[in-house]
């Protein structure tokens, strides 16, 4: 596969022999990460033209995916496009490479001819580090955790889940330009992006995006390999190019006849939440199903209520009916919570 002359990885000028014999030393000597790095590296270098990933499997069983090399190549110049990322731009790389995220950080690098540096993959990944980076992608807990060494970067995407208004509050005192980004394993990383003080997702070029008849974003975009593919996220489409994200169809609650959607209701209650939470439907005999509060850890339950009641973006029927305390929340390997799974686990008689 192509490799940009101007690539850079830890500091080290690479051609792709250079880039085999530090792939084979990190599947050898490496820990964690170094060996998921050097393995995808090598499938990278080889004539093979597909990639095999596998999904985060927050939203269902997790799944291997075959993408073609080819579609991933295109996916990071319509990155390089829509970021305006130039050949020799510092970028950092602090997702697993386990994953299409951390992968996609290294197939940008390679194609644009970035000069990554790569860090063992921490809740705090700026924590040691001095350098000005350009680029950089992180997740949500990354980012909360990083927020007085922003500066150090200069655009950030964030993905894997909503950013709640407290986060984005600090942010809007940062220089750092900061994008939300919406995709998946099947679309190779992020197809549209958003400003996070903005409400609308931006598609990247050559994506097509329309809506079904329950309301959920079809994507059209042929050179990284999605045709009409079906999402089951229910938008607002605002023209061809723009789309505000609602919430998971699969998520909604229909309590009483009313259709309540979990991740508006938890962007409005996260003003009063300072630890995780999410919220769900469970089978009430009046109402079909309840909508209920999940909160890790320890709360003042009746100070919390006083206060969710106190909002006043919160709606009557977006009252939770019932609060639930777990110690722990089961989490995918990409740190995004099982809602269903941890729904599961409670037992309303001992809470």
């Amino acid at each position: 596969m192509m490799i940009h002359p101007q690539f850079r990885l830890n500091g080290q000028d690479i051609t792709p022999d250079i880039l085999s014999d530090m792939a084979y030393s990190l599947i050898k000597e490496g820990e964690g990460d170094e060996m998921a790095m050097g393995e995808f590296l090598m499938d990278w270098l080889s004539s093979r033209r597909t990639i095999t990933v596998k999904s985060s499997g927050s939203t269902g069983t997790p799944k291997t995916i075959k993408l073609q090399k080819s579609h991933m190549i295109k996916s990071a110049t319509a990155t390089g496009a829509f970021f305006g990322l130039n050949a020799g731009d510092n970028a950092l790389l602090c997702l697993p490479v386990e994953y299409i995220a951390g992968k996609m950080m290294l197939v940008r690098a390679m194609v644009l001819g970035l000069h990554l540096d790569a860090v063992d993959p921490s809740s705090e990944p700026l924590r040691f580090i001095s350098k000005t980076y350009d680029f950089c992608a992180m997740v949500p807990m990354q980012l909360s955790n990083s927020i007085k060494q922003l500066s150090q970067v200069n655009k950030l995407i964030v993905g894997g889940a909503p950013l709640s208004k407290k986060i984005k509050s600090c942010l809007s005192k940062q220089s750092t330009k900061v994008y939300e980004t919406y995709g998946m394993t099947e679309t190779i990383t992020h197809i549209a992006a958003k400003p996070i003080d903005q409400d609308s997702f931006e598609v990247l070029p050559n994506v097509g995006i329309t809506k079904d008849n329950r309301g959920c974003l079809v994507i059209d975009a042929p050179e990284i390999g999605c045709n009409n593919l079906i999402t089951n996220d229910l938008i607002d489409l605002l023209d061809n190019k723009h789309f505000k994200w609602l919430g998971r169809f699969d998520n909604i609650i229909n309590s009483g006849g009313v259709k309540l959607m979990p991740e508006h209701i938890e962007a409005k209650l996260s003003q009063v939440i300072d630890v995780p939470f999410f919220v769900g439907g469970m089978p009430d005999v009046n109402l079909g199903e309840k909508l209920v509060l999940v909160v890790k850890g320890q709360v003042d339950e009746e100070l919390l209520m006083d206060n969710i009641k106190a909002l006043k973006s919160v709606a009557k029927y977006e009252v939770p009916k019932d609060i639930y305390k777990l110690p722990q929340f089961l989490m995918t390997d990409t740190n995004k919570i099982m809602r269903k799974k941890t729904l599961a686990l409670i037992n309303p008689s001992k809470n």
